[in-house]
């Protein structure tokens, strides 16, 4: 392994564990709306633990009827920007400004969306 490998790893995981930790909520959907990760904040302001989250669709959180039409609209353009209501497990919800869009993961399409909570 050279250096260069070296320094992507530890950026790459460096990168990881500041993501995990941060002050944005992060959600990485399948195109079937399945969670496939999320963040300790989005884990914590939603009331799940990460392994309960993992087993829930964008749906199940995102209960607004409009919800799955928003979802396919932003696999067709690629991108989304706008605001939206969670629901906590308990059944509270909290209203969230975001940015989405498609990426890469181990050569599959994912889609990504950073969010913050709206006061």
């Amino acid at each position: 392994m050279g250096s260069g490998d070296a320094e992507t790893l530890i950026q790459t995981g460096l990168l990881g564990e500041a993501l995990d930790n941060g002050p944005v909520l992060l959600f990485l959907a399948d195109e079937d709306m399945r969670y496939v990760a999320v963040n300790a904040l989005a884990c914590d302001l939603l009331g799940y633990t990460r392994r309960e989250l993992l087993g829930l669709h964008v749906t199940d959180v995102c209960r607004f009827e409009e919800a799955p039409q928003e979802y396919d609209e932003m696999i067709g353009s690629r991108a989304r920007e706008g605001e939206a209501t969670l629901t906590r497990k308990d059944g509270t919800e909290f209203r969230i400004a975001y940015s989405a869009g498609e990426t890469r993961a181990a050569g599959m399409p994912f889609y990504i969306s950073v969010a913050r909570v709206l006061a």
